[in-house]
């Protein structure tokens, strides 16, 4: 049986091959764009569309409770295309921004529409130093310094927002670094892991994730997998049908 699922920032690179595996797997999805131009590209793939900027908190608490979700997904990002190094600098802020504040406002307006589940993008590669491979309990990096401090302090903020969402069930996935379509990257330094895998790792907590972090990334040496594996029943393998 579907669920409704309000899935937030459609259009970034795993956006657009989750909608097309939540619609099929007999979802209802509303999914939302900053950029009213790329709304009609949803539809395509079968999802409603709706236009929102998540630091709107008045406006993206409408949405939601107009969308009357039980599962909220959050894959927002605000990225350079092909990771341009030139403009990593002021993306990082950004990125940062909307994982504190954006997740903070998605975490409100979940909790207003009497969402069930929220299911969020994190990054796998914000661990402390320490012994490798890192599992789930390991400690990330508050340490950091310099870039790698704003980044991984977004993501610190973002994991509290969602883990400490209750009674909301939030689920974080941490990915590893994505390639594949729509990423600019025919390949990725390791932690790596497809895009399209990526996308999948959320459409299965959608129905077996339960509270708490998980790791989404091929076989490494940095980072291990095996709670996605195990209690997600994710394969680094998939891909889309093209």
């Amino acid at each position: 049986m579907g669920h409704r699922i309000f899935l937030a920032g459609a259009s970034g690179a795993i956006g657009r091959r989750l909608v097309p595996q939540l619609v099929a797997a007999g979802h209802g999805v509303t999914a939302t764009t900053r950029q009213a131009a790329k709304a009609e590209d949803i539809r395509a793939l079968g999802a409603d569309p709706v236009v929102v900027d998540v630091f709107d908190a008045n406006g993206l608490r409408a949405a939601v409770l107009a969308a009357k979700p039980e599962i909220i997904i959050h894959q927002l990002t605000d990225l350079p295309a092909g990771l341009d190094p030139s403009r990593m600098a002021e993306a990082i802020a950004r990125n940062a921004r909307i994982r504190d504040e954006g997740t903070r406002n998605l975490v409100e307006a979940a909790k207003a529409a009497g969402a069930k589940r929220l299911i969020a993008q994190s990054i796998a590669w914000a661990y402390a130093p320490g012994p490798e491979p890192h599992c789930e309990t390991d400690p990330l990096d508050s340490g950091a310094e310099g870039g790698r401090a704003v980044s991984v302090g977004g993501v610190i903020a973002l994991e509290k927002h969602v883990l400490g969402a209750s009674p909301i069930a939030g689920i974080v996935l941490r990915y590893g670094h994505l390639y594949g379509p729509g990423t600019g990257a025919a390949a990725a330094a390791d932690p790596a892991v497809h895009v399209d895998a990526a996308a999948n790792a959320a459409l299965l907590a959608v129905e077996r994730g339960t509270r708490g972090a998980f790791n989404v990334a091929e076989p490494n040496g940095h980072i291990t997998t095996d709670k996605a594996v195990a209690e997600l029943g994710w394969r680094a393998g998939f891909r889309l049908a093209e």
